[in-house]
């Protein structure tokens, strides 16, 4: 099976997309390199822009050209963008609903060996709190480079969520990605696994080591959530996990939960996730492990629970 990190196929399809529309800026804060908008830079240089590490006068000056018209694409990794840049991005992108795209790599645990200073574990909850920005996590390079394509043609804000590390490819050519609606990859019974991100891997794995059965579920846009989706999964199954390489508050999980409070649905919900604690540096695979966010973690909670 093979492999590609999400933010490769992200600087791929932006490259692609930059030569097909003209309106498309792209601006990066001294990464351009590892977030792979220097893909961007290569066919369109003119409309490529490193704005230094200056990742809030990148927003704003993105803020600027979609006002202008353009469909500004502003990248950085998660830590800076959602963490440093947060008031830009609700304040100046957010607020008056302009069309910015940020799109964030190297978020989650699976940034490894740089530390919990940059193991971004926050961003989903900061991004999907703000009024109107749509947030999108997409699990491998066939779903990234279509959710890259479906936030451009969309009008207003968005923030995508993408991996440093390589994952597996879960879906081929046949795929099609819809924005708001989840993908049953697998249906099962009794329980069903809402994971997003490189979880949805994590997921397909957990299958594979335990007895049961479980539905599995990729949630690539975390808002708007799929909702018809989650109702129908509470209805036919006794308890859902949610995955998320994410903390437990205010990521995938919450979002599940919030939607099964407000339609006053009674399915019993376990979060497989960072647990209100930061990272530290490692290897990606052992750091999945050690924080309990990898396929053996959902088997266990599987077999904890049945």
């Amino acid at each position: 099976m093979s492999k590609c990190a999400t933010r490769n196929a992200y600087g791929k399809a932006l490259a692609q997309l930059a030569q097909e529309d003209e309106r498309i800026v792209v601006f990066d804060a001294d990464l351009a390199g590892s977030t792979k908008t220097s893909e961007v830079k290569k066919v369109c240089p003119d409309r490529h822009f490193d704005m230094g590490i200056a990742e809030a006068n990148m927003i704003d000056v993105a803020a600027g050209f979609a006002a202008s018209g353009k469909i500004a694409f502003a990248s950085t990794f998660a830590m800076f963008a959602s963490g440093r840049a947060y008031e830009q991005i609700r304040n100046t992108i957010g607020y008056p609903h302009l069309n910015v795209k940020v799109c964030a790599t190297h978020a989650g645990l699976s940034v490894g060996e740089d530390g919990a200073s940059h193991q971004c574990i926050e961003d989903l909850a900061l991004m999907r709190v703000i009024p109107g920005m749509t947030v999108v996590q997409p699990c491998d390079a066939k779903e990234t480079a279509q959710a890259i394509r479906a936030v451009a043609e969309m009008e207003g804000p968005c923030y995508v969520r993408l991996g440093r590390s390589e994952v597996e490819d879960i879906f081929d050519d046949s795929y099609t990605f819809t924005l708001g609606k989840g993908v049953t990859l697998h249906k099962g019974s009794k329980v069903a696994i809402i994971a997003t991100g490189l979880m949805v891997q994590e997921a397909l794995h957990a299958c594979e080591l335990v007895e049961a059965d479980p539905t599995v579920i990729n949630i690539h846009t975390i808002k708007p959530i799929d909702e018809e989706l989650i109702v129908e999964t509470a209805k036919t199954h006794d308890v859902i996990i949610t995955a998320e390489e994410h903390s437990v508050i205010g990521g995938l999980g919450s979002a599940v939960c919030d939607v099964l409070a407000d339609k006053g649905l009674g399915c019993r919900v376990y979060k497989v996730g960072v647990k209100d604690t930061f990272g530290e540096s490692g290897k990606p695979n052992e750091l999945l492990r050690k924080y309990e966010i990898d396929a053996q973690a959902i088997a266990d909670k599987i077999k904890e629970i049945l």
